[in-house]
């Protein structure tokens, strides 16, 4: 398993991440632990969590993924070993973060996620804490094939009415990095526009650099290629990303309309960003070709993710061990020319059905 480093930072990380986001709804503590043990066992060092998981967030489970993780990390005495990342929410109505009233990025929330984070991973510090959207009204995912309409122009004090300024959220992890509570700083779901902000204003001194990027990537959203491959790769901010599997439409499973029992798409209705016009056509055309090398879709899928020059980790998860091991197994794959001329020619007809 290689080990890439973090942006400018002295971290090593794994250049497969564990998810963790079905731990603690679709996943027992005990089956998260298994989990850990098997990706750990085959080199991985880094795994990524959230204040909202696990996925769909609800108020009664919101945070029992980093509880897993936190009583993995006490039974096997290794935090020292295991590099963590967790995330704060962005701007959300939702009202069971804060203690009933919705939530923003400003001091107090901020503080208020990341001394929970904390006391649910039983440490005393989080290696990376990103932001896991936008303070800003911008469409989900921040890097949309078309947009309707553009963000509002910041007035003079930095920001549109009721948005906090990028500024005044980059120096509250200033603080938590002075406290010794977080080692480095993160976005998630971010614009070409977003980033560069952040670095614009670290480079003024205001807070910490921002080493790393987590977005969506897969073979139906390789949007980040279009402006951010060229920002990160200029600016030393790695690539984090996540969705190689395209919450699982890109394992064949749900070829032909298929919705197995048991799966995330049967069980939720969370599917939309994978449903689009024409999206069904793109992933069975994408599956077949997998089958055509001899491969199962899924690791195929994840192989595509991880051979890609610009992506440090490729985050993945998994609901079984045996979907776990197929992931893993895909950094031992030797992508080939062959293999990303097929996918280009794909790509080149259908473009980003799924961003």
């Amino acid at each position: 398993m290689q080990k890439r480093r973090l942006g400018r930072t002295d971290l090593l990380v794994s250049q497969i991440c564990l998810g963790s986001m079905t731990w603690g709804q679709q996943n027992t503590e005990a089956e998260g632990h298994a989990q850990m043990d098997l990706a750990f066992s085959r080199g991985v060092n880094f795994i990524d969590t959230a204040e909202l998981y696990p996925i769909p967030p609800k108020a009664e489970t919101q945070g029992w993924t980093e509880r897993i993780i936190g009583s993995w990390m006490k039974a096997k005495g290794n935090r020292d070993k295991v590099i963590i990342a967790s995330k704060v929410v962005g701007r959300t109505a939702n009202t069971w973060f804060r203690g009933d009233r919705p939530s923003k990025l400003v001091r107090a929330d901020i503080f208020d996620a990341v001394e929970k984070s904390l006391a649910k991973l039983r440490t005393d510090y989080i290696d990376l804490y990103q932001i896991h959207w936008p303070d800003r009204d911008i469409p989900w995912g921040s890097n949309p094939t078309r947009v309707g309409a553009v963000a509002r122009r910041a007035d003079a004090a930095g920001a549109p009415a009721g948005e906090t300024p990028i500024a005044e959220t980059l120096a509250v992890f200033e603080e938590l990095v002075k406290a010794g509570k977080i080692r480095h700083f993160g976005l998630s779901n971010e614009s070409s526009w977003g980033i560069t902000r952040f670095l614009a204003e670290s480079g003024k001194g205001i807070g910490p650099r921002v080493a790393s990027l987590q977005n969506a990537y897969n073979l139906v959203n390789r949007t980040f290629e279009v402006n951010l491959a060229e920002v990160c790769e200029r600016e030393e901010v790695s690539l984090l990303a996540y969705s190689p599997l395209a919450q699982g439409y890109l394992t064949g499973k749900y070829d032909h309309g298929a919705r197995p029992q048991g799966s995330r798409s049967q069980l939720f209705n969370r599917g939309q960003r994978y449903e689009t016009p024409n999206a069904a056509e793109v992933l069975l055309e994408y599956n077949e070709l997998a089958r055509s090398f001899g491969m199962e879709p899924a690791l195929f899928a994840n192989a595509y993710v991880s051979s890609r020059p610009f992506v440090t980790a490729n985050i993945v998860g998994a609901t079984s061990v045996a979907q776990l091991d197929m992931a893993l197994s895909s950094a031992e794959v030797t992508w080939t020319d062959e293999m990303q001329k097929a996918v280009d020619a794909i790509h080149q007809r259908v473009g980003n059905p799924c961003p």
